[in-house]
């Protein structure tokens, strides 16, 4: 089953369907981003902190699963290099119709992210990756390329879904009627249950793969919030359903725990960086 494939013609239809993620930002919006007023999300509510970006201008930057002119237009607004990567192609003409309404260019690149990246080492600055992994089954590999097409020393900026809503597939989501981990491919009840939602193909996925794996990958926590859906049984109990991350790409050459590697990751340590808290 090509599920990544179903995914995306699945994303193509809500987009027909008015899919808010779908829908691209208007040109007052790109105005304001040019005067320095702007935000973006990674999660459904709360907009990234500007200070996890920092200064933009001249960095390349990646939009990973990150189509639908929203976030894209917005940070090249404000200097950055954009590239956008996304499976589906109707979130990739949204970027193309922004870009030809705005005047700026951004290379757009349709591809599926369980492959490899189509880019070369070290490419970027910068990576920005809204909620998306939850329709790829194997988030170890998407760090390990991030990792691998991002400079030394380089942000990525992620949006998680910590799997709760897996847990809650009736109407009214007021009692638990899924089970993690949650993998249809393994479960035909799930994919039942996708199926009936006209949901796609999708997985949870545990701290261990989302945060751990990052740090597996060579990057390094700065910082984190957390989010709900903005509506809905689970919103009304407050119950965050989503995690952001940021991390900084440090590369080391000994794996967590190999000779050479300390606990304390002492070499991951650096004054200039505006994350730094000095023991």
């Amino acid at each position: 089953m090509e599920y990544t494939k179903t995914n995306a013609e699945t994303i193509d239809r809500w987009i027909d369907e008015g899919w808010e993620w779908g829908v691209p930002i208007d040109h007052e919006t790109y105005l304001q981003a040019l005067d320095g007023n702007w935000q973006i999300k990674l999660t459904p509510i709360k907009p990234v902190p500007r200070r996890w970006c920092g200064d933009l201008r001249g960095k390349r930057v990646l939009g990973l699963a990150a189509g639908g002119g929203q976030q894209m237009p917005i940070l090249t607004a404000a200097g950055a290099i954009c590239t956008v990567l996304d499976y589906s192609e109707k979130q990739l003409e949204s970027e193309q119709l922004v870009a030809s309404q705005e005047g700026y260019e951004i290379d757009i690149v349709r591809a599926d992210m369980t492959k490899l990246f189509p880019f070369a080492d070290s490419t970027f600055d910068l990576i920005v990756h809204p909620v998306s992994n939850c329709y790829i089954r194997d988030v170890t590999h998407v760090w390990a390329e991030c990792a691998r097409v991002l400079k030394p020393g380089g942000l990525l900026l992620a949006g998680l879904d910590n799997g709760f809503n897996y847990l809650f597939f009736d109407e009214d989501e007021s009692h638990v009627t899924g089970s993690l981990p949650f993998d249809p491919l393994e479960d035909p009840a799930k994919m039942a249950m996708l199926q009936k939602e006209d949901a796609g193909v999708q997985f949870s996925h545990s701290i261990e793969e989302q945060i751990g794996g990052q740090l597996r990958a060579g990057f390094r926590l700065l910082d984190v919030y957390d989010d709900t859906n903005g509506s809905g049984f689970l919103c009304e109990h407050g119950v965050p359903c989503f995690w952001a991350t940021l991390a900084r790409l440090y590369k080391p050459t000994s794996p967590i725990g190999g000779p050479g590697h300390s606990d304390r990751l002492s070499t991951c340590r650096d004054e200039q960086d505006p994350f730094f808290v000095k023991e």
